[in-house]
């Protein structure tokens, strides 16, 4: 299935149009992205967590210690709500009231299981080379003692909705005469140049996934 169903859970209810529900629209947004937000209740009390992030598939991976609170909580297999937004340009109006920003993101219902053995292993390597492709393979992987302190989460997308705005300022009528500026004010991301480790040998050069990273 290539296009989520619409239900009331993850149906864009403000400025509809600028909802979308094809997984070709929603999944560029999440793999652009290396940090969500995860929405869980934990005894009652809602909590909304950033933490790292890997997709592969129709699944979101998430880890952390096996002592946290949202490990915790999502390998009991509760509903959870995964946001990912990206600010793409401000969007200065000649009013105040019609400023605003261009933006892609993505809303993610699901629930989560804890993954073991070789699945857990290779969500780690998901969520590696989603913050930096490339990197698993550049570094030491976990051992026994660090995978048995890590809770890996495989969170199953079960139904999704992105939202997206990318149009220039939308003033009244009467605004377009006054002498005021308006327009968009674009957004770049990218990387400063790398700051090596003090402690890092002088003999190892800068690795392929960082020389990647910093390409134009």
């Amino acid at each position: 299935m290539d296009t989520f169903e619409k239900t009331p859970r993850n149906t864009v209810k403000r400025v509809p149009k600028r909802g979308h529900y094809d997984k070709a629209s929603i999944y560029p947004i999440l793999d652009a992205a290396y940090i969500c937000h995860v929405g869980f209740a934990h005894e009652g009390q809602p909590f909304v967590i950033p933490t790292a992030f890997g997709r592969s598939g129709d699944q979101i991976f998430l880890h952390g210690s096996t002592k946290s609170r949202m490990m915790m909580s999502l390998e009991q297999g509760i509903p959870a709500c995964i946001t990912v937004t990206h600010i793409d340009a401000l969007v200065l109006a000649r009013s105040t009231f019609h400023h605003s920003v261009n933006y892609r993101s993505a809303v993610i219902f699901g629930r989560g299981r804890a993954l073991e053995g070789e699945e857990k292993m290779n969500a780690l390597a998901v969520i590696t080379d989603q913050i930096l492709p490339g990197r698993w393979d550049e570094a030491r992987i976990p051992n026994a003692k660090e995978l048995k302190a890590t809770t890996v989460i495989a969170i199953d997308i079960e139904q999704a909705s992105a939202k997206i705005r990318a149009a220039p300022p939308n003033d009244e009528r009467a605004d377009y005469e006054l002498p005021v500026w308006a327009g968009l004010l674009p957004l770049r991301k990218g990387y400063d140049l790398p700051e090596a480790d003090p402690l890092l040998r002088a003999d190892i050069p800068m690795p392929e996934s960082v020389l990647e990273a910093l390409k134009p």
